[in-house]
């Protein structure tokens, strides 16, 4: 094994962004996600998305073979659990009433994106276990009553699993591509209730006069982001809180990687009144954001889903992620998908007390996708979309 250097990044541009995205195709297959580049993870920290007053202080591990940089783990000190999709305030407060601090913990994760992906960034496999070794040394001396590896691939999981950590599981919905040629392709592998719902919200969006257009990287000018983001900040104001981006991140990252950027927009009377961003990688299409300064019904809908739907199959995208939770996008088409996450606690009795509530969760999760997996959209005889390369497992 080399003898590798550890080193604490508080801020991303101390390594060349080069390097970093050469470890993120390298653990990535080859592919280069667009939530792990360096111009996505350095834009949250430079429009301070990121960093002092946010909860989320970065503190990236890395590993150095002399002067190469071998792995890396994108990890941030949080003082709160906003952000995450993983939800453990649970553990917090049982925490608090014992007279213990939950906070600060680590967590090594993409911040405010559920999407599942590389997060122990290695060369390869030596460098990866090393890594996983260095992230539980550094929060046995951090100080932290935790560490979390959120949304990661099953082999990160499991290395962290190696080090003493605890698989977690949870649900996602996702619509898979069956290589489909249009959107009516698409409908007609459906159930005839589910297709007639789908036809009848998409023609009352299309009655009240709305139309959509689809914007791709470039095409998106300054006037775009202005009002991408008044609708963004809207859904945040409808729900009484705060958004956790801001218009110089979406403008930075507009400018350093268009090329994984896909803006909808709705217009009434050519008038704007509605937008989701989309992103999207070589094989998988994200949606991630969305707002609207009018309200119509099955807005959201078309802006957030159908439209989405329409682009991954004029793309050929395999895959389109719709975010965190959403037990109703079953009926659009989308189907139940399991995730994971891994957790190191420092306290060995609150250790023992989660290992055990986490094997009754599991157990539910496995009752809780089998029930969803009978509540398919599809019709009998239809091909289906093919399964998930995901193996439901424990660590």
């Amino acid at each position: 094994m080399p003898d590798y250097r550890t080193r604490i990044l508080r801020n991303l541009d101390e390594v060349p962004a080069c390097d970093w995205d050469a470890l993120v195709r390298a653990s990535s297959g080859g592919a280069q996600p667009a939530f792990l580049r360096h111009d996505f993870l350095a834009a949250l920290e430079r429009h301070r998305c990121v960093g002092p007053g946010t909860g989320w202080l970065a503190e990236h591990l890395c590993l150095f073979d002399g002067r190469t940089l071998a792995a890396a783990a994108p990890l941030y000190r949080k003082q709160h659990s906003w952000g995450e999709y993983v939800f453990d305030w649970a553990w917090a407060d049982a925490y608090a009433r014992h007279g213990l601090r939950y906070y600060p913990k680590l967590v090594c994760a993409v911040p405010f994106t559920p999407v599942t992906g590389a997060r122990l960034l290695a060369r390869d496999d030596a460098s990866r276990q090393a890594l996983a070794s260095a992230l539980l040394a550094h929060a046995r001396s951090a100080r932290v009553s935790s560490l979390h590896l959120l949304f990661p691939t099953p082999g990160d999981a499991q290395a962290l699993g190696m080090q003493g950590a605890m698989a977690r599981r949870g649900v996602q919905f996702h619509w898979r591509n069956a290589g489909y040629v249009s959107f009516d392709d698409f409908l007609a592998r459906l159930s005839q209730p589910k297709r007639k719902k789908i036809r009848a919200e998409r023609r009352k969006v299309r009655e009240a006069g709305v139309r959509f257009e689809r914007l791709a990287g470039g095409q998106i000018g300054e006037a775009d982001w202005d009002f991408f983001v008044r609708c963004y900040e809207a859904t945040y104001a409808a729900h009484g809180s705060t958004p956790y981006l801001n218009r110089a991140f979406f403008g930075a990252i507009g400018r350093t990687m268009p090329e994984h950027l896909l803006l909808v927009r709705a217009l009434r009377e050519d008038r704007p009144i509605a937008a989701s961003l989309l992103v999207r990688d070589d094989r998988r299409l994200y949606g991630r954001y969305w707002g609207a300064l009018e309200h119509l019904p099955c807005l959201h809908f078309e802006t957030a889903y159908y439209q989405a739907i329409e682009a991954a199959i004029e793309l050929g995208a395999e895959v389109l992620e719709g975010g965190a939770q959403g037990e109703h996008k079953i009926a659009r088409g989308f189907l139940a998908e399991p995730t994971l996450s891994a957790h190191w606690l420092a306290q060995p009795a609150f250790a023992d007390a989660v290992d055990r509530y986490l094997a009754r969760e599991g157990q539910a999760i496995d009752g809780y996708l089998d029930e969803l997996s009978e509540r398919s959209p599809f019709r009998a005889g239809a091909d289906q979309p093919p399964p998930s390369a995901f193996i439901r497992s424990t660590l």
